[in-house]
């Protein structure tokens, strides 16, 4: 099994001009997008909330959420972002994905459409 790195742009949506490039980790069992909170803060993004949460070895950790958005592909969405601490990696979550139209194929470990459906 691989792993399926994306390089996509950060955006704050309040001040659309200022953006940076990121590398992520897409990991299809992380709910949300983790970003450096250095580079988030550099943006002018801002959080509006704490919360907790469970990584892999049952550990809990709080962070700092905001909203960002995120570039990919020629395609923009909006979408939570948590604020990375330092040791944190950089990941893609399933959130990000679907806002931007996207899936992870779990045999190909590549980013494929994902199906739009209204109803």
């Amino acid at each position: 099994m691989g792993l399926t790195y994306i390089t996509a742009s950060i955006i704050n949506p309040a001040n659309p001009k200022k953006k940076a490039k990121a590398e992520f980790l897409v990991d299809s069992g992380a709910v949300y997008t983790v970003a450096p909170k250095t580079t988030l803060k550099r943006l002018g993004i801002k959080p509006h909330s704490v919360r907790t949460f469970t990584l892999a070895d049952g550990t809990q950790v709080s962070r700092q959420v905001g909203d960002a958005v995120f570039s990919l592909n020629g395609q923009r969405a909006a979408s939570p972002v948590i604020f990375g601490e330092k040791g944190d990696s950089l990941l893609f979550g399933t959130v990000s994905l679907e806002a931007l139209g996207l899936i992870l194929d779990p045999l190909k470990r590549e980013l494929r459409p994902l199906p739009m459906v209204l109803g």
